[in-house]
């Protein structure tokens, strides 16, 4: 397993930016939608970081569009977001 999967958060930005309906969301709506899941407030630094490491590793990109961040998933990045997927759903069905 991939150490990026080792972090629920860093795996629950993956599946986010992965159900997202253009493929790609703003910082705040990405942070946004996270909250809303976990059901708590995510401090920003530690939430940008969890970022910045998926970025770093090449799992998402980032693009300024006007004032905002976007965050999108690359190949990879999506590539281990099905893994993950299959290997839930093989668990689940044993």
């Amino acid at each position: 397993m991939s150490k990026w999967l080792r972090s629920g958060r860093r795996r629950d930005i993956c599946v986010l930016l992965a159900a997202a309906d253009d493929g790609e969301l703003r910082g705040q709506q990405l942070k946004s939608r996270l909250e809303s899941h976990y059901d708590d407030r995510l401090e920003p630094k530690s939430f940008y970081g969890s970022l910045s490491a998926l970025v770093d590793a090449g799992f998402v990109e980032k693009r300024t569009a006007g004032l905002h961040d976007v965050y999108a998933l690359t190949d990879p990045g999506e590539q281990r977001v099905r893994d993950h997927y299959a290997w839930v759903q093989d668990c689940l069905e044993e």
